[in-house]
């Protein structure tokens, strides 16, 4: 493992970042050690040893606007059950930023066909204040749910923050699920109001929804409205009233948010649902806040004249993450289309258009950017680029350099819909270290577990959070006594998160992602992490992607097949021995696949995450009908295709 960093930050951009300025605050006033100026674990352990202190102090930097204090700040670290700030009354929309011109733009919303259209902060609240009352108007209260089917939108930001304003629910999908999915999802909060758009283009194709639209308004019985967004002109929507109609009559209102319980519910979000019914995770309006202003301001470093963008879509917790960059004054923008369409040069140059400060993307589009040739401009206004979704290759940091030289920030980050923000990643102190990521979230009482559940250091093992953090779900939806809730976090170590990833955490602070532990390669009791070999594979030039199982068979034997996209370079003679050679010289022998098939299309889910899960689950004979929900994907077609190996091997 490498132990020196390959990237430091300027001391001059570190020392003025809003984490710098955040530890020099707790050192005046709250008796952290001087040495954590320089030192960010030394701040990293302070935070989860006083947690009380930590998050209170986040809160005031950040200057909450409490329309009630707590009572205390923390009830007790038992998990689940802990209570945070009770008796405190706040709302999410009550902390936009005011400390921004209302003509400085606060969405640019970006279409395939180069098209854009921006939205100033001063339109964005009143648009706000406006669909608020409308929703009022109508008989929306404070607990109801309100669901969005729609394209990344700005109608779809205006309607979230007005639903949280009013205290209401929300919880939203991408019309790129067709209605049954979505109805799978969204019937279960019985929701009052729909808002829909009418489609969505993608990849230079139109995608005319109405008729799922229609399909929805039935599934969804409980509804009093449907408001039609029109994301695909020409297209209208039965039993539904215009966007702009919604507005009239409310333009001269102002934006008044209704102050909740800190613990009070903002949103639901699902979880991808691969194996199972979609779980509605909950998350409250204070542990949403804190998390979110620490990722976005202290990690990220984002602020009032930036402008962050990270690829997103309805369907990714990354989409209410990137939302909330308007809390801090920023301007976030929007992209509708797919993010390597026409070519992978595609973001790069909508980075460049908007002047883009902080971008967020994957280790696939900056991999497809590298192996296509993609030079970004050298003119790019870029603080910092953030990578999520999957494991970092260290290729990738090599690449950055190589582009932007040392004054462009690469940081891995990894988390998770379950806490609607960060586990581990970096900051502006934070050195770099190609192949890993810097460090452990502040507030993150993160271990590394063995299987006798002891904690270990420079060893493989399983992630676990030993304390609790705010924006842990304040419940699964439907789940009234909690089991399920229980079931999915603490059945394996009661009293103590288990996220289910498989990491390694450094003796210098730095922490390895190996894949998902339910996931994870065992063979002849070695424990492997397909992370390792998805770096060795898709460094090659022949290997557009790849996606490689474990699986136990009735006969006690274990099959490990790597199944591989193939680019054009590929050789039927040469390239399967390069592939067993990288697996080797990048990770081991023990993770060599006992065989290595072809394949058109590795399924993935549409946050884009690779379904090794339901693949190993159909090839041990589960029939994908049944136990498999294929909505989940883009590509049922290539999901299917694994059911001829359970068959045939």
């Amino acid at each position: 493992m490498q132990k020196s960093p390959q990237w430091r930050p300027d001391p001059e951009v570190a020392h003025n970042s809003q984490i710098a300025r955040f530890t020099r605050e707790l050192i005046r006033h709250e008796g952290l050690a001087e040495a954590a100026s320089s030192d960010y674990n030394l701040l990293q352990s302070w935070s989860t040893e006083h947690l009380s202190k930590f998050w209170l102090s986040l809160a005031n930097f950040y200057n909450f606007n409490f329309n009630q204090p707590s009572e205390r700040i923390l009830s007790s670290d038992k998990m689940p059950g802990a209570k945070w700030f009770e008796g405190a009354k706040i709302n999410y929309v009550d902390q936009i930023s005011l400390e921004v011109d209302d003509d400085q733009p606060a969405i640019i919303v970006e279409h395939e066909n180069d098209e854009s259209v921006t939205h100033t902060h001063a339109e964005f609240r009143s648009n706000v204040a406006m669909f608020a009352a409308h929703l009022k108007n109508i008989g929306v209260e404070q607990g109801d749910r309100v669901v969005g089917y729609l394209p990344s939108c700005y109608e779809g930001v205006v309607a979230f923050y007005a639903v949280a304003s009013i205290g209401a629910i929300w919880s939203q999908t991408g019309m790129d699920y067709n209605a049954q999915a979505a109805a799978d999802r969204l019937a279960q909060l019985e929701p009052k109001v729909l808002i829909t758009g009418t489609g969505y283009t993608f990849r230079g194709k139109n995608f005319d929804r109405v008729p799922e639209v229609t399909k929805l308004q039935n599934l969804l019985p409980t509804v009093i409205e449907t408001v039609e967004v029109p994301t695909l002109e020409g297209r209208s929507i039965a039993n539904s009233i215009p966007w702009q109609e919604a507005l009239v009559g409310h333009e001269n209102v102002k934006l008044q948010p209704t102050p909740v319980d800190f613990s009070h519910p903002l949103w639901v979000l699902f979880t991808s649902g691969t194996t199972g019914k979609p779980k509605g995770v909950v998350h409250s309006h204070g542990g949403v806040l804190l998390e979110h202003y620490k990722s976005l301001g202290l990690h990220m470093d984002l602020e009032p004249g930036d402008t962050f963008f990270w690829y997103t879509t309805p369907n990714w917790m990354m989409w209410n993450i990137l939302v909330s960059g308007l809390l801090l004054g920023a301007t976030v923008v929007l992209y509708t289309g797919d993010p390597i369409y026409p070519d992978p040069s595609r973001l790069w140059k909508l980075v460049e258009k908007h002047a883009v400060t902080i971008f967020g993307t994957s280790p696939g589009q900056l991999a497809a950017s590298e192996m296509t040739g993609v030079k970004p401009a050298k003119n790019l206004q870029l603080k910092s680029i953030m990578s999520t979704g999957s494991t970092l290759p260290a290729s990738a940091n090599e690449w950055i350099r190589s582009h932007f030289g040392d004054r462009v920030q690469l940081g891995s980050v990894s988390g998770g819909t379950d806490i609607a923000g960060a586990f581990v990643g970096t900051s502006p102190v934070n050195d770099v270290w190609d192949g890993q990521i810097s460090a452990v979230a502040l507030g993150v009482a993160l271990e590394t577990w063995n299987d006798a559940g002891e904690q270990v250091t420079d060893e493989v093992g399983e992630m676990v959070i030993t304390k609790p953090m705010p924006s842990m779900p304040v419940k699964f939806w439907n789940d009234p006594s909690g089991e399920r809730y229980r079931d999915a976090y603490f059945a394996t170590y009661p009293g103590v998160w288990r996220q289910g990833d498989w990491i390694t955490q450094t003796s210098w602070g730095t922490v390895m992602m190996h894949g998902r532990s339910d996931a994870t390669l065992n063979r002849k009791g070695v424990r492997l992490g397909s992370a390792e070999i998805y770096a060795a594979v898709e460094s090659l030039p022949e290997v557009q992607d790849s996606l490689i199982v474990g699986v136990e068979r009735e006969d006690g034997s274990y099959w490990m097949p790597l199944f591989i996209v193939p680019n054009q370079e590929w050789s039927e003679e040469h390239s399967e021995e390069r592939v067993r050679k990288a697996i080797v010289e990048r990770a081991s022998k023990q993770h060599q696949p006992d065989d290595v098939i072809l394949i058109e299309t590795v399924p993935r889910t549409k946050t884009g995450k690779k379904m090794e899960v339901p693949v190993k689950r159909i090839i041990q004979g589960a029939d994908p009908h049944k136990n498999i929900s294929l909505d989940v994907t883009d590509t049922p077609e290539a999901l299917l295709s694994f059911a001829r190996f359970s068959e045939d091997r």
